[in-house]
């Protein structure tokens, strides 16, 4: 014998069936939504990987205000192949509301990019790369596909790393040459003159004593970038320090070491001079 249902029961059932598609979709938009964000955050950490590749190869390089040389453009080839090919790969995610909606996810990536590049146009040109030229150039690596937004919080946050990489390059080739590379007289419209700065000979040194005195002055005011800015201010400060100490300790005492002295590592030993990283 079949067991009958109520009025209720067979009422309840039908508002279950009624609402079931609608959590159905629901489900599917955040499986959607969390699918979409593990792939923004693989490709992130993948441009992350490839950009600091290209850091490491840059950082060899040891000439400036010049084009770089063969061996280092050729061994970049490949990771900004692999940068471009994330990129492609996650561009149609970042469009619209979805840019705002996973730029914590991407973030990394693009100042990381933007570290890289900015240090290898710096090296070329001896100049700082702007912020309209940088997101064309990002735009650029997805040449079939809409491309990735660089926000100027990126931007800035990018330059305020780039720092770091100056004054490895820098003390890297006093140790190596002996002296700190020159850049020679800036003209008028150089993109790394900041008030005096032009009136005087131009090295990397004064080059990131004026980028110093410009972060200082920015205002990130309260939000994200604020805090961001806070930790990368003092890091930047620091490099900064670091040059001035090494150039006095080659100028000022240079004149007390013999020909031909080379740095010491603490407890002796033959061991090569470490560049702090």
């Amino acid at each position: 014998m079949g067991f009958k249902r109520t009025r209720t029961e067979m009422e309840g059932q039908e508002k279950v069936d009624r609402f079931t598609p609608m959590f159905e979709h629901f489900r599917a938009e955040l499986d959607e939504h969390h699918d979409r964000r593990e792939r923004i955050t693989k490709a992130s950490r993948d441009i992350t990987a490839a950009s600091k590749k290209i850091i490491f190869t840059l950082q060899r390089v040891r000439t400036l205000n010049q084009p770089l040389p063969q061996h280092a453009v050729k061994a970049n080839k490949q990771y900004y192949e692999a940068i471009t090919a994330q990129i492609s790969a996650v561009s149609k995610d970042l469009q619209g509301l979805n840019a705002w909606r996973y730029n914590r996810q991407i973030t990394g990536g693009c100042q990381e990019w933007m570290e890289a590049a900015c240090f290898q146009h710096y090296l070329e040109t001896a100049s700082l790369l702007s912020h309209d030229d940088a997101a064309q150039r990002l735009r650029e690596l997805d040449p079939n596909g809409p491309g990735i937004r660089l926000s100027p919080e990126d931007w800035v946050l990018g330059v305020y790393d780039m720092t770091g990489e100056l004054m490895r390059f820098a003390i890297t080739a006093m140790a190596t040459s002996g002296e700190l590379p020159n850049i020679g007289t800036p003209s008028s419209d150089d993109a790394m003159d900041v008030e005096g700065a032009a009136r005087q000979q131009r090295n990397v040194l004064t080059d990131m004593r004026g980028l110093r005195a410009a972060l200082v002055g920015l205002d990130t005011g309260f939000g994200p970038l604020a805090k961001d800015a806070s930790m990368k201010m003092r890091v930047m400060q620091t490099s900064v320090e670091k040059v001035e100490k090494a150039l006095y300790g080659l100028i000022v005492r240079g004149a007390e070491r013999p020909k031909g002295w080379m740095p010491e590592i603490e407890g002796g030993g033959d061991r090569a001079v470490e560049v702090e990283g």
